[in-house]
């Protein structure tokens, strides 16, 4: 009988780091920038507010995950600072990626800015600034969640995971 507490004991452990590891990697949310128009010069002839019209509609944290949808060779993501963004000038870039589509993982907190470095792109509009918060996303707040409502819950997940350990509790006491 001993034995089988023990075992069963391992086993709850075991569940129970899954579960935070699981909790922890739902935590983050991935957006396309621009939703269905992609990282392109904005339509309306250089709307230059459409990149951050798009972004004041979100709430991103530490974690989450820009996914920017362009043709290689027709534009690039430049990560440049404030100065270089409000000047539209990628000449020393903090990181670029010119292969689309292209994945950027918010790993810090603060502005992030982004600009397209092709002739004429970001002086049209293709330019980006986000504000990134560290701290538990909250499915209330208007405007979180990523591409249209497909975040993860992780309230979901902790239910599930507390019906799954009361389940085992129950059938080792049987």
């Amino acid at each position: 009988m001993e034995m089988k507490i023990t075992s069963m004991a391992a086993a709850l452990v075991a569940v129970v780091v899954l579960a935070s590891t699981v909790l922890q990697s739902t935590d983050a949310a991935n957006y396309t920038v621009g939703d269905t128009t992609g990282w392109t010069v904005p339509p309306g002839g250089g709307n230059s507010d459409f990149y951050d019209e798009w972004a004041d509609k979100k709430n991103f944290f530490v974690g989450d995950i820009l996914e920017f949808n362009f043709a290689t060779d027709a534009h690039n993501v430049a990560e440049v600072t404030e100065a270089a963004y409000d000047r539209c000038n990628g000449t020393n870039p903090i990181s670029m990626h010119r292969n689309g589509p292209a994945s950027i993982t918010l790993n810090r907190t603060g502005e992030y800015h982004f600009i397209c470095t092709v002739l004429g792109h970001c002086t049209g509009g293709q330019k980006l600034s986000v504000n990134v918060r560290s701290g538990p996303r909250t499915t209330s707040t208007p405007g979180s969640t990523p591409n249209g409502g497909s975040s993860s819950s992780a309230s979901s997940l902790v239910a599930a995971v507390s019906v799954a350990i009361v389940s085992l509790a129950l059938v080792s006491l049987c």
